[in-house]
């Protein structure tokens, strides 16, 4: 089949688990997507698996203006094929947290280029989609690196000072880094210490020190 005809096929099984509840009920920051079935994610996670990798599809349907399809795009994709030059592709389909969430955990969190895209969506001016994303893989990689934590505290010191409502976003994907790094070894763990101590106590700052006192217990 070609991919409208393998798309058409993989939506029927989506509309098949249509929950107008689901869809009512779910909260997220950033754009909806334009048509949502409303499929929960351990459903739509299972009828993603059932499809073969394929990255091509999988780039295909992350095109697509569909929740369902552009989260199960995530699934399908090969990570040994999300190279740097991709890394702009992938990023502006991120539309709200949900999406970036499940990317880091369905997708980048595999690939083997992590690192150049931490870099590149940790920076300053790479909005906080793409920040968020990059902290919640990164709390996931096998190995995360203690370089990551300045960035980490920088990104929410920078939300926290610019009061941008998703500032609480990126203090929960700094901890979740924080303490994968902080629980492997006590030099992360100061690494971590460190970079926490840079913070100050606006709201989202405060969070993370909240959040590293019984995580770490510090």
């Amino acid at each position: 089949m070609d991919f409208t005809s393998r798309m058409a096929a993989l939506l029927g099984a989506f509309r098949r688990e249509r929950n107008g509840a689901v869809a009512d009920s779910m909260r997220f920051y950033g754009a909806p997507c334009g048509l949502n079935y409303g499929v929960s994610l351990p459903t739509l996670r299972t009828l993603a698996r059932a499809e073969a990798a394929d990255h091509d599809f999988a780039k295909y349907l992350w095109r697509q203006d569909v929740r369902c399809l552009r989260l199960a795009a995530l699934h399908i994709a090969d990570p040994a094929r999300l190279t740097p030059g991709e890394f702009a592709f992938w990023g502006d389909g991120l539309l709200n947290s949900e999406i970036a969430a499940e990317a880091a955990f369905a997708l980048l969190s595999r690939i083997g280029a992590f690192p150049e895209l931490f870099a590149a969506w940790i920076a300053p001016d790479a909005g906080w989609l793409r920040q968020y994303a990059a902290l919640m893989a990164a709390a996931r990689v096998p190995h995360p690196s203690p370089a990551w934590a300045v960035p980490a505290a920088a990104v929410v010191h920078g939300a926290a000072a610019a009061s941008i409502p998703e500032a609480h976003l990126l203090a929960h994907g700094a901890v979740a880094l924080f303490t994968a790094l902080g629980t492997r070894n006590e030099e992360n763990r100061q690494a971590v210490l460190r970079a926490a101590g840079s913070l100050g106590q606006l709201p989202a700052e405060a969070c993370v020190h909240e959040e590293l006192a019984w995580r770490l217990e510090v």
